[in-house]
C-alpha cells in the first residue's frame, strides 16, 4: 500500500494543488496571527525586563499616596540592600514649535549601581541643579540639541531656567518616557514630590519573597508590595491586555479562514476520490480490504496536510516579519518589537493544518470504501438528489434555521451578544444543510436570464451548475462563510457608527468649544480660526456672570440661527430658538433646585429675566438666546467661539490646529465631541480595515476552492466538452460557459451571503447597542457602496476562478478527448 499511496500522490499531484494552496494560506495567516502576537507580547516583556533590571521588590501606590515615611520604613528593612523612590515633578514647558505650554515629566535621577536607570546616549546625566536630560525622541520633535536653555514652570507660574546635559536612551519606552533632572533640581521644581513607586534591591542571599514580605510588614497597610518579577508581571499584563485581545480576534479569524480552508479539502477529496473510484475498486479486487484504502486516503491526506502546512508556517512566519519591520518605519508611541517565534505559534499551527486535512479527508475516505468492487468497475452514475440522507439533512437543517432565528430574536429583545452568536452560528449551520437544496435554486433562478439570452452554452452552464447539487452546495459554502462574515463586519460596524454618531451627537452637540480664561478674544479670532483647515462654521458665544437665587452663574449667549450650523442636535437649536428658554445641564439643574420646564430667573442689577428651564447636556451650565442675554447684559462680552467641523478633514489634525491657534491668548480651553468622536472613528475604521483584510484571507481560500472545483469538474467532464466541441462549440463558447458556471456560484455565494450578513449584522447591532444608548434607540446603516462592492468583487473573483480551468479544457482536441476511456 505504501507504493500505492506514493505513486498516486505523484499521479494527482496536480489534482491536490488547489487544496494544499487552500492548507497554506489558512495555516499561513494562523501562523502569522500567532507569531505576530507572541513578538507583540515577547517585546513589551522584553521592555518592562530592562526598565526593571536589579529590582527585587516594587512597593506601589493603588489607592494610597506613598509617603516619605513610607521611604524611610523600605530604607529600615533589614533584607533591602538598595531602596529608590522615583521622584518626579510635573511642569509646564514652552517649546519653541508650540503656541502654548505643554506638560512635561521631569524623573529625579537615582544610584543605578544596583537598580536600572536612565542611561544617555549623548551628552551625559546631570549631576548639578536646574540641569536636565531629555529622551531622545522628544528632542528630536522638538528640534532641542544638547546646550540649549529651556523653560520650565509650575502651575502656580513658578519659572526656572534648565539647560539641557543630555539625551536619553527611549527606545524601549512605551510611550513618551520622562526626562531626568537631579533629586535637588526636582525637590527645587516641587518641593512635595510626588513618589511613583520604591524599587528595593535585596542583599545576597534574600530571595525577592523574602523580603516583599519584610517590606509588607515595615510600610502602610494601603500601598501594595509585589516582588521583582510579580511587579514585571503585573505590568507586562496591564499593556498586553489589548494585545491579548487582539490576539483573541486574529486568531478567532484565523480559525475561521482554516474552517473554510476545511471545506475546501473535503470538497477537493470528495472530487478526487469519485474520480478514482474504478481506481479504488481494482485495488479491491487485487486484495486490498476495506481498512486498507480508508488508510491510504488517509495516508495522503496527512503527506499533503503535512507538507502543505509546513509551507503556509514558513509563510507566516516571512510575512509576520514583513509586517514588524513595516510597523518600525511609523512612531506609534511602542518600542520596536522583533521576530519571537515561541514553539507554540510555529507548532500549533503545523499540527492543526495536518490534522484538519486528515479530518477534511475522514468522510470522503469513507465514502470510498463503501462501493462493492464490481459495481465500482461499472461506469460511474450520477448522483443521485433525493435520498433519505439528504431528507434527514433538510429536515434538520430548517429546525436548525428555526431554532437559530428563535436565539437571534431572544438577544435583539434581550441585548444578549452571546445568546445572538449562538443564534447566528446555529441558524447558519442550518443554512449549510439545506445547501443541496438551497444553492441549485438560486443557480437556477440567477441563471433564468443569461439561459434565455446566451443560448445554448450558457444553458450548459446552468445546467452543470446543477447537475450535483452536493458538490455545488459544497464549493458555493466557502464562499458563502467569507461573504456573510465581511458583510456582517460592514453592516455591523455601519449600523454601529451610526448609533454612536446619533449618542455623540446627544452627548457632545458641538464639535469644538474655544474658550479663555480671564481675557478678551482677539478681534480676529472669529476668522483666525475659520482660517483653519477642517473647520466648516465658527460662531461667537458670549457671557456674563447673573445671579440665580442665591447663586451666581454664568450664562452664555449664542445666536440660534447661526447656531444652527454647529449645534448637531436640532432640538436643542429649536429650543434655543423659542424666546424666554434657557438649556441647563444636570449639575446646575440640581444646584438651583429645578426641574425640566420650571421657571428660571436671572437677575442682574435691577433687572430680572424669567425663563422656562430644560436639561440639555454637552452646552455650558446656562445657554440661552444671545437676544435674551443682551436683554440683561447688553454688554455682555465673547468669551469664546463653537466650531463645526467637516467630517471628512482628520479629527487630531483640527484639534491640533485649534490648540496652536490665537498665539495672543494665553491660556485657551479647547472641549468638545470631536476629540471622542475622532478616537472612536479611528477604532471603527481599523476594525473594518482589519476585518475585511482577516475575512478576505477566507474569502481566497473560498475562491480557490471554486477554481479547484471547476477544475477538477472540467477532468470529470473531458469527453463531454470534447464531444460538445465536436458538434460545433467553439473554444470561446467552452470558456464561456464554465465562466458563467463559476460566475453563478459566485453570485448566489455574494447575495445569499449579503443577505445574511444584512441580518446577522442588524441583530447583532440591536444586542450590542440596545439599551446603551442614552435614549435606547438602535440606528440600522445600509452600507450600499461597501455591499455592491463585495458583490462585484465576488463576480470578478468567480470569473477569474474560471480562467485556467477554461483555458485547460479549451486546448485538449476533441478527437484526442473522445477518444480516451
Amino acid at each position: 500500500m505504501r507504493r500505492s499511496i506514493l505513486s498516486s500522490l505523484r499521479a494527482h499531484l496536480g489534482r491536490l494543488i488547489a487544496a494544499c494552496l487552500a492548507i497554506v494560506l489558512g495555516v499561513g495567516f494562523g501562523t502569522l496571527a500567532m507569531t505576530t502576537h507572541a513578538s507583540a507580547v515577547h517585546g513589551i516583556d522584553e521592555t518592562i525586563g530592562k526598565q526593571y533590571g536589579g529590582v527585587d521588590a516594587v512597593i506601589s501606590a493603588q489607592t494610597a499616596s506613598i509617603a516619605p515615611k513610607d521611604v524611610a520604613a523600605a530604607r529600615k528593612v533589614p533584607q533591602a540592600d538598595s531602596v529608590v523612590a522615583t521622584t518626579s515633578a510635573y511642569m509646564r514647558i514652552k517649546w519653541a514649535d508650540k503656541v502654548r505650554p505643554e506638560t512635561l515629566g521631569v524623573q529625579a535621577r537615582y544610584d543605578t549601581s544596583k537598580i536600572a536607570g536612565p542611561v544617555a546616549t549623548s551628552g551625559r546625566l546631570p549631576d548639578s541643579s536646574l540641569e536636565v536630560a531629555l529622551p531622545a525622541k522628544l528632542a528630536a520633535k522638538h528640534q532641542v540639541a544638547i546646550g540649549s536653555k529651556l523653560r520650565l514652570a509650575t502651575y502656580n507660574d513658578k519659572a526656572f531656567t534648565v539647560t539641557v546635559v543630555g539625551l536619553l536612551d527611549d527606545s524601549t519606552a512605551v510611550g513618551t518616557a520622562n526626562a531626568v533632572a537631579t533629586a535637588q533640581s526636582v525637590k527645587i521644581f516641587e518641593p512635595e514630590g510626588y513618589i511613583t513607586d520604591i524599587r528595593v534591591a535585596a542583599k545576597p542571599g534574600i530571595s525577592q519573597e523574602a523580603l516583599a514580605a519584610s517590606l509588607t510588614d515595615a510600610v502602610s497597610k494601603d500601598l501594595q508590595v509585589y516582588t521583582g518579577k510579580g511587579y514585571i508581571t503585573h505590568e507586562i499584563e496591564s499593556f498586553t491586555h489589548g494585545i491579548d485581545i487582539l490576539g483573541g480576534v486574529f486568531g478567532m479569524f484565523a480559525v475561521i479562514a482554516l474552517f473554510v480552508a476545511c471545506l475546501v479539502i473535503g470538497n477537493t477529496f470528495t472530487i478526487v476520490i469519485a474520480q478514482r473510484t474504478r481506481e479504488m475498486a481494482l485495488l479491491r479486487c487485487v486484495g486490498a480490504s476495506r481498512r486498507q484504502v480508508f488508510s491510504s486516503v488517509l495516508a495522503e491526506a496527512s503527506v499533503v496536510g503535512l507538507v502543505a502546512s509546513a509551507i503556509g508556517v514558513v509563510f507566516g512566519v516571512v510575512l509576520s516579519a514583513i509586517g514588524l519591520t513595516l510597523t518600525r518605519q511609523f512612531d506609534w508611541g511602542i518600542p520596536k518589537i522583533d521576530l519571537h517565534l515561541s514553539p507554540a505559534s510555529v507548532i500549533f499551527p503545523l499540527l492543526l493544518g495536518t490534522i484538519a486535512t486528515i479530518v477534511a479527508a475522514i468522510v470522503p475516505a469513507r465514502r470510498a470504501t463503501r462501493v462493492a468492487p464490481l459495481a465500482a468497475l461499472r461506469p460511474d452514475t450520477a448522483p443521485v438528489a433525493a435520498s433519505k440522507a439528504g431528507l434527514v439533512r433538510l429536515v434538520f437543517g430548517f429546525l436548525l434555521i428555526a431554532g437559530g432565528g428563535g436565539l437571534l430574536a431572544l438577544s435583539a429583545q434581550s441585548n444578549q451578544v452571546l445568546v445572538g452568536v449562538g443564534g447566528g452560528v446555529v441558524s447558519f449551520v442550518g443554512i449549510l444543510a439545506i445547501g443541496s437544496l438551497l444553492v441549485p435554486a438560486l443557480v437556477r433562478l440567477l441563471g433564468a436570464l443569461p439561459a434565455r439570452g446566451g443560448g445554448v452554452p450558457a444553458r450548459i452552464a446552468v445546467g452543470n451548475a446543477v447537475r450535483n447539487p452536493k458538490r455545488t452546495a459544497a464549493t458555493t459554502s466557502a464562499l458563502l462563510i467569507g461573504v456573510t462574515l465581511i458583510s456582517l463586519t460592514c453592516v455591523g460596524i455601519a449600523s454601529v457608527r451610526k448609533t454612536f454618531d446619533i449618542t455623540m451627537d446627544d452627548q457632545y452637540p458641538v464639535d469644538l468649544m474655544v474658550e479663555t480664561y480671564n481675557e478678551p478674544m482677539p478681534a480676529t479670532g472669529q476668522q483666525q480660526l475659520h482660517d483653519i483647515k477642517g473647520i466648516t462654521q465658527v460662531v461667537p458665544v458670549r457671557s456674563a456672570t447673573l445671579k440665580a437665587g442665591q447663586e451666581e452663574v454664568n450664562v452664555s449667549g449664542i445666536d440660534p440661527v447661526a447656531g444652527a450650523a454647529v449645534i448637531h442636535n436640532p432640538e436643542l437649536v429649536t429650543k434655543l430658538k423659542t424666546p424666554g428658554t434657557a438649556l441647563l445641564d444636570y449639575s446646575t439643574m440640581k444646584m438651583l433646585h429645578l426641574s425640566d420646564g420650571s421657571t428660571l430667573t436671572l437677575v442682574s442689577g435691577k433687572q430680572k429675566l424669567a425663563m422656562k428651564a430644560y436639561v440639555a447636556t454637552g452646552l455650558h451650565p446656562i445657554t440661552i438666546n444671545v437676544a435674551d442675554l443682551q436683554k440683561i447684559a447688553p454688554k455682555a462680552n465673547v468669551v469664546g467661539y463653537w466650531l463645526a467641523s467637516d467630517p471628512k478633514a482628520d479629527g487630531s489634525d483640527v484639534i491640533d490646529a485649534v490648540e496652536e491657534s490665537l498665539p495672543t491668548v494665553k491660556d485657551l480651553s479647547v472641549s468638545g465631541g470631536l476629540a471622542e468622536r475622532t478616537t472612536y472613528t479611528k477604532v471603527f475604521d481599523v476594525l473594518l480595515i482589519v476585518g475585511i483584510g482577516l475575512l478576505g484571507v477566507s474569502v481566497l481560500i473560498a475562491l480557490v476552492g471554486v477554481g479547484n472545483t471547476l477544475s477538477l469538474s472540467v477532468l470529470e467532464r473531458t469527453r463531454e466538452n470534447a464531444l460538445l466541441r465536436a458538434l460545433g462549440l467553439t473554444r470561446r463558447q467552452l470558456r464561456g460557459m464554465l465562466a458563467i458556471e463559476s460566475l453563478l456560484m459566485a453570485l448566489v455565494a455574494a447575495g445569499l451571503g449579503i443577505g445574511l450578513g444584512l441580518l446577522y449584522g442588524w441583530t447583532g447591532t440591536t444586542a450590542l447597542m440596545g439599551g446603551r444608548t442614552a435614549t435606547g434607540a438602535v440606528q440600522y446603516a445600509l452600507p450600499v457602496g461597501m455591499l455592491v462592492t463585495i458583490a462585484l468583487v465576488a463576480a470578478v473573483a468567480g470569473l477569474l476562478a474560471s480562467v485556467l480551468p477554461a483555458r485547460r479544457a479549451a486546448k485538449v482536441a476533441p478527437a484526442g478527448a473522445l477518444a480516451t476511456e
